[in-house]
């Protein structure tokens, strides 16, 4: 299940890329002095004049951050929820139930903020970075890490871990629970 996962996520975030890239910049906007802010009126506004200002390329801006975090997110949810309730069940504490996928998936929320904040980071960067007189400001994801890690410290890339994890968290806990409910329906009604 890892695999078609990593797949699905790397094909959605291709897709999601503009508007993701849309989202970034008219989120920073807000935190930017005035006089460098963008001022998107709407999604539909930032796309037209991205692509009308600097080309049809930077929608993709950080596509391969996104796709590799993407990648990761899902990877890792699946990955790590399959072996987390796997060795929940082989011990004597749980039976396969609600207590057993909240638990698990709880873990896999966890482990996935843990391993995906870094990619997420560097997405974001990379996104919102602006070229500076033809100049981006950095060379891509790599040199997003390197700089992060060189000038805020290693911990850096976990910047924000508390409200990524209030965010991932429990949409991981509720992703995992919901399909497993749906899988005792499914189960019960059409086998």
């Amino acid at each position: 299940t890892t695999q078609p996962g990593v797949f699905a996520g790397a094909c959605g975030a291709l897709v999601g890329t503009p508007a993701e890239v849309s989202l970034i910049r008219m989120t920073a906007d807000g935190r930017l002095p005035p006089e460098k802010q963008r001022g998107y009126k709407n999604v539909f506004n930032a796309l037209v004049r991205i692509t009308g200002e600097e080309g049809v390329g930077a929608l993709w801006r950080g596509c391969g951050p996104t796709v590799v975090r993407a990648m990761v997110v899902n990877g890792a949810e699946l990955g790590t929820y399959s072996q987390a309730k796997q060795f929940l069940l082989e011990t004597a504490y749980f039976q396969d139930n609600i207590t057993c996928h909240f638990v698990a998936s709880t873990l896999s929320g966890f482990v996935t903020a843990v391993v995906s904040m870094p990619a997420d980071i560097a997405k974001t960067r990379v996104q919102n970075m602006r070229t500076i007189n033809g100049v981006p400001e950095y060379s891509g994801a790599i040199d997003v890490l390197r700089t992060a890690i060189r000038k805020e410290g290693f911990f850096s890339l976990w910047k924000g871990f508390t409200p990524y994890l209030a965010r991932i968290g429990p949409y991981t806990v509720l992703f995992f629970i919901f399909l497993e409910q749906y899988k005792i329906l499914y189960y019960k009604n059409f086998c």
